[in-house]
């Protein structure tokens, strides 16, 4: 979670606020994509995180998927942007956030895969056919557009 968030929550406690984040799909030559089981929720979900103040979302989205997987994004590009009531989520821990989601196609990367220790369980590639069915709430709409462009596009 990033610092200017953590610093919010020190003054409304668990009260929604509005979140702007940056997400990447990253996608392997084989048409894979990766996802990671994420360590609060339990659910799986693509990379990405919360924008710094004053921080570019392109920079935001690099930023988390290397955190968080290891990968630098050599090429990013935009898939869409995703707000209203199916990106509103209750963390584990109460916080609430109505998030305002950019999210980002990588195809072109390089990189180890290597799990965020405090932030991801694990890390694995699945075929568009073999998405998990337990998503992380908020981005599960996201995935399913994705995968409905991918068969229709």
């Amino acid at each position: 979670m990033s610092n200017y968030i953590m610093d919010l929550r020190k003054l409304v406690g668990h009260r929604p606020l509005l979140q702007v984040g940056g997400g990447v799909i990253v996608e392997d030559a084989a048409g894979r994509i990766l996802l990671q089981q994420r360590s609060d929720n339990h659910c799986w979900g693509y990379a990405g995180g919360a924008v710094e103040l004053d921080e570019e979302v392109e920079t935001a989205a690099r930023r988390e998927l290397w955190e968080e997987t290891g990968l630098i994004a050599d090429e990013l590009t935009l898939f869409g942007v995703f707000s209203g009531k199916e990106t509103h989520y209750v963390y584990p821990n109460g916080d609430e956030v109505s998030n305002v989601d950019i999210v980002y196609i990588c195809r072109r990367w390089h990189g180890s895969l290597r799990a965020q220790p405090d932030e991801v369980e694990a890390l694995r590639w699945f075929a568009p056919d073999e998405i998990p069915e337990n998503l992380s709430p908020p981005i599960a709409g996201v995935l399913r557009k994705y995968l409905a462009q991918r068969c229709h596009g």
